[in-house]
C-alpha cells in the first residue's frame, strides 16, 4: 500500500468483499490476506483521507504481491494539512528505512544523500559531500533543529571516523540542494534536516561486522510521559585501510554515544534533551608505499620507505535542552539552549625516502615489467603539532502560528564562540641530495607554518517567514516568503537576506508540481575561513554571497502498476564576495587575503520508482559548471622583445567544478526469495581540477581522473518480523534477524583523491596519485527487538 508519492501507508483497511474477513497494512505498507476459497476475489481498500477503492485479484490460496496506490480524497485537500507539515517547498523527503541493508562506509544518511541529483563526492571514507559547486563548509546539517559543526583539523577520510548522524535514531530526513527557505540558516549550498524519533514503545537493535559495531535501545515509561532513545557506535577501519598503497600499522578507533530524552508534562508543555559524546582517534605507523601510475607508454613506479608515526585525536561534546510550549492549539513556542565543545589534536613525525622509477617492458615480454631507470630520489620529513579548541554556546527561540491557510514562523538566536588554535607544521625535502628549495649559501625548509590564534565573538541571527496555500485553477498554489537577519560582532557586518519560493500542484490527480525559488544566501566566515596559508588571522573578511535562481518540475505516474516519479531542476547561482580556496583531499585551505566573484549553473534530473514492490530505486544525473574570477590576480608572460606582459587569467574553474555526476541507488529482491534483498549504489563523477603545490589558484587547471565506484550489499532475513512460530522470537522478543554481505568497490577501481608532487634530478615535476580504498568484503549480522 503506497500513496501517490510512493510512501508506504500504514493502517489501510483491506476487506474481502461479500465477507467479514479482512486485515490492515503494517508500517511498511504490506498486508497478508486470510485464506479464502475461489479463483478471484474483490478487495475493498479504505482509510481516512483516501478514496475508497475496489480491486479484483486472482487468489489461489497463496499470497501474491502487488502494489495498490491510494489516492488522496479530493474533498480533504482543501484542509492543507500536508502543506503545513512541509517546511520547505524545495525539500525532498527520504524514508529512513531505505538505509536498511545499505552498503556504506561514511554514514547511512550521507550515503543516500550522495546519490541525489546535485550532490557529488569523490571520497568514500568521508561523510562530506559537495552540492552544486559548493564545498563541504557550505552545507547546513541540522539534528532536531540544532546546527551541527563539522571538525576543523580533519584533512583526510582516514581521520574522519563517524559522522554525527546516528542512522539507528533517525525518524525523518529532509534535504534541499538549493532554494531552501528562510527558516534555515546562513550557508550557501544545501540543508540536511534530520529529526530523531520520539519512541512510543520499547525497541532495540544491534549490529556487528568487520568494520565495527552499533546498538540502540528506546522505550517509554508506563504512563507514556517519558521517552528515551540511545545509540552507541564503534568503528575501526584498519581492515579497509589495508587496501591503500601506503602500508603500515593502521589503528583508527572511533566511538560515539548519543541520547535523546523527552518528558511530556501535559498536552501543552514538554522538555527534551539531546546529548552526544564523540571520540575519534587515528594512529598510524607507516612502513612502505608502492604506487604505479602514468600511461601505457610512460609508466612510473613510486616507492617509499617510511619511519615515524602519526597520532590524532578529535573529541567533541554536545548538549541541547529544549522546551516546547503550546498555549493554544495553533501556537507553538520552542526555547532551546545549546553547548558544544571540541578538542582536536594532530601530531606526526614521518620520514620518507622515495625512489621514482621509469618502468619499461623487457624485450620480448609484455607481462614482466622491470624498473630500469631511476628518474628521481629524495627524502621527505614531515612534522606537525597542531591543536584546536572550540567552545560554542547559544540560545534560540522559535515560534509557529498556524491559521486555516497560513502559517507564520519566526526565530531569534544568539551564539557565543571561543576559538583558539596552535599550528606548528613544517616539511623538509631533498632531491638527489640537494635540499629544496635549493640555495647556494643557506638551508631552508620546503614548507613551514607557525601560528597562535584566538577569537572570542558573538553572533545574532533571526528570521520571519510566511507560508500560504491557496486554490488556483485546478491545483493548489503554495507560497513561502521570508527574510533573514544576521550580525557578527567580529567583522561588524549586518546582513539582510530575503528568500521566496512557490509551487503549484496540478493535474487530475495532483500528480504534477511546478516549482520556482529565488533567494539570497549570505555565509558569514567561521574561524577556518579567517586563517590564511601562513596560519595567520586576516581581519575584516566579509560574508560570502550566493543568489539562487531555481525552476523545478515534478511528475508522478504509474508504470506496470508501480508508481514512478520524475524530477528536474534548472538552477543558477550568482556568486560574489567569495573567499578563494584550494582543496586537497578533505583539507580546505582558504585564501582570505583574496576575494573573487563567480557563478554556478546546471540541471539536475532524477527518476524514482520500484524494481520490486516496496523496494525504491532511483537514478540521478547532474550537469553543472562553476567558475570564479579572482580580483587582481595576474602573472607575467615574457615577450619577444625581452620584456614582460601582464596577463589576467579571468574565470578559472572552482575546485569543485565536477561537470558530470551520475549515481544509482537500487534495491531489489531475488525472484522467488523475498527474504534475500540486494542494495547497490553506483557513482560516477568527472574529474575535479587540481594544480601544483604552493601554486597560484589560476594554475589549478589540470583534471583528476573520474571517480567511479560500485558498492553492493546482500542481506538474508533469518528471522522474519512477527513470525510467532519460532521459539527464539517468543523467548527473546526478536523481530528481525539478518545476515549481510557487503562488497565495497566491486570492480576494484583505483580512484584518485589527491596528489603528492615530487621533482626529479632535472627539476621536472611529477604528480603521484594518492589512491583511495580497493575492494573489500564485509560480513555483518544484525538483530532487532
Amino acid at each position: 500500500m503506497v500513496d501517490q508519492e510512493m510512501h508506504p501507508l500504514e493502517m489501510i483497511h483491506v476487506l474481502i468483499k461479500g465477507t467479514t474477513l479482512g486485515t490492515q497494512s503494517d508500517r511498511e505498507g504490506k498486508f497478508i490476506l486470510p485464506p479464502v476459497s475461489g479463483k478471484s476475489i474483490v478487495l475493498i481498500f479504505t482509510a481516512i483521507g483516501y478514496e475508497k477503492t475496489e480491486r479484483e485479484v486472482l487468489f489461489t490460496g497463496i499470497p501474491s504481491p502487488f502494489v495498490q496506490i491510494m489516492k488522496t480524497e479530493l474533498k480533504k485537500i482543501q484542509e492543507i494539512t500536508i502543506e503545513k507539515k512541509r517546511i520547505n517547498i524545495n525539500q525532498q523527503s527520504i524514508q529512513s528505512k531505505l538505509m536498511e541493508g545499505l552498503p556504506t562506509l561514511g554514514g547511512g544518511v550521507e550515503t543516500l544523500i550522495k546519490t541525489l541529483p546535485g550532490v557529488s563526492s569523490n571520497n568514500e571514507l568521508s561523510s562530506q559531500y559537495s552540492v552544486r559547486g559548493g564545498n563541504f563548509d557550505e552545507n547546513l546539517v541540522y539534528v532536531n533543529g540544532i546546527e551541527i559543526i563539522r571538525p576543523f583539523l580533519v584533512k583526510s577520510g582516514e581521520q574522519e571516523g563517524l559522522s554525527f548522524i546516528n542512522s539507528d535514531m533517525v525518524a525523518t530526513i529532509g534535504f534541499s540542494a538549493g532554494g531552501f527557505d528562510a527558516s534555515y540558516g546562513d550557508k550557501m549550498s544545501s540543508v540536511l534536516d534530520i529529526t530523531y524519533r520520539k519512541p512510543e514503545r520499547f525497541a532495540a537493535s544491534a549490529e556487528i561486522g568487520a568494520l565495527g559495531a552499533s546498538a540502540h535501545f528506546e522505550g517509554t515509561s508506563k504512563n507514556g510521559k517519558f521517552s528515551h532513545l540511545t545509540g552507541i557506535r564503534y568503528k575501526n577501519t584498519s581492515y579497509l585501510l589495508g587496501t591503500l598503497d601506503k602500508k603500515g600499522e593502521y589503528n583508527p578507533s572511533f566511538t560515539d554515544f548519543q541520547t535523546y530524552l523527552n518528558y511530556r508534562f501535559n498536552s501543552r508543555f514538554s522538555l527534551g534533551f539531546l546529548g552526544n559524546y564523540g571520540s575519534n582517534t587515528y594512529q598510524f605507523i607507516p612502513k612502505t608505499q608502492l604506487t604505479k601510475f602514468g600511461t601505457l607508454t610512460n609508466p612510473y613506479q613510486f616507492m617509499v620507505y617510511y619511519d615515524g608515526r602519526e597520532k590524532d585525536r578529535f573529541e567533541n561534546y554536545l548538549g541541547a535542552l529544549a522546551a516546547e510550549y503550546s498555549p493554544i492549539p495553533k501556537l507553538s513556542l520552542k526555547f532551546q539552549a545549546i553547548s558544544f565543545s571540541s578538542i582536536e589534536k594532530v601530531s606526526y613525525d614521518i620520514l620518507g625516502e622515495y625512489y621514482l622509477n621509469d618502468i619499461s617492458q623487457q624485450t620480448g615480454s609484455q607481462t614482466n615489467p622491470d624498473s630500469t631507470t631511476v628518474t628521481g630520489t629524495g627524502t621527505d620529513l614531515n612534522h606537525a603539532r597542531d591543536k584546536l579548541t572550540a567552545y560554542v554556546s547559544g540560545f534560540q527561540h522559535r515560534g509557529t502560528l498556524s491559521a486555516d491557510r497560513q502559517q507564520f514562523q519566526w526565530e531569534l538566536k544568539f551564539q557565543h564562540e571561543m576559538m583558539s588554535s596552535h599550528v606548528n607544521d613544517w616539511e623538509m625535502r631533498d632531491s638527489a641530495g640537494y635540499s629544496l628549495p635549493y640555495q647556494n649559501n643557506s638551508l631552508s625548509l620546503y614548507h613551514s607554518v607557525t601560528g597562535n590564534n584566538k577569537i572570542t565573538s558573538n553572533r545574532f541571527s533571526g528570521f520571519f517567514q510566511d507560508n500560504r496555500t491557496e486554490n488556483m485553477g485546478n491545483g493548489i498554489l503554495s507560497l513561502t516568503g521570508g527574510i533573514r537577519l544576521q550580525y557578527w560582532d567580529y567583522n561588524h557586518q549586518t546582513i539582510i537576506s530575503p528568500r521566496i519560493s512557490a509551487s503549484w500542484k496540478t493535474g487530475s490527480d495532483r500528480n504534477q508540481t511546478y516549482r520556482a525559488a529565488w533567494g539570497v544566501y549570505d555565509q558569514m566566515p567561521f574561524f577556518k575561513e579567517l586563517l590564511n596559508p601562513e596560519a595567520q588571522l586576516v581581519p575584516g573578511v566579509k560574508a560570502q554571497r550566493s543568489i539562487h535562481y531555481l525552476l523545478g518540475y515534478d511528475k508522478t505516474t504509474t508504470t506496470y502498476e508501480r508508481p514512478v516519479k520524475f524530477t528536474a531542476e534548472l538552477w543558477y547561482k550568482a556568486l560574489s564576495h567569495l573567499i578563494p580556496y584550494k582543496l586537497d583531499n578533505l583539507n580546505i585551505q582558504y585564501l582570505p587575503d583574496q576575494h573573487s566573484f563567480g557563478y554556478a549553473a546546471g540541471i539536475d534530473c532524477k527518476i524514482n520508482g520500484e524494481l520490486a514492490s516496496g523496494a525504491q530505486s532511483w537514478a540521478s544525473l547532474s550537469l553543472m559548471k562553476t567558475a570564479e574570477d579572482i580580483v587582481g590576480d595576474y602573472y607575467l608572460k615574457p615577450t619577444p622583445g625581452g620584456g614582460t606582459e601582464k596577463i589576467y587569467p579571468g574565470y578559472i574553474p572552482r575546485p569543485t567544478d565536477q561537470r558530470i555526476n551520475m549515481s544509482l541507488f537500487i534495491q531489489d529482491y531475488f525472484p522467488g526469495y523475498q527474504t534475500i534483498k540486494m542494495s547497490m549504489t553506483l557513482f560516477y563523477g568527472s574529474g575535479l581540477p587540481f594544480g601544483p603545490p604552493n601554486g597560484a589558484r589560476y594554475m589549478d587547471t589540470f583534471r583528476m581522473p573520474p571517480y567511479q565506484r560500485v558498492d553492493i550489499g546482500f542481506s538474508k532475513t533469518l528471522i522474519k518480523r512477527n513470525k510467532r512460530t519460532i521459539t527464539e522470537v517468543k523467548r527473546y522478543g526478536i523481530k528481525d534477524a539478518l545476515i549481510g554481505l557487503e562488497i565495497f568497490n566491486l570492480f576494484d577501481i583505483n580512484n584518485t583523491v589527491s596528489y603528492y608532487w615530487i621533482s626529479d634530478i632535472h627539476n621536472q615535476m611529477y604528480a603521484v596519485p594518492n589512491y583511495l580504498t580497493g575492494r573489500r568484503l564485509n560480513l555483518k549480522f544484525s538483530v532487532r527487538f
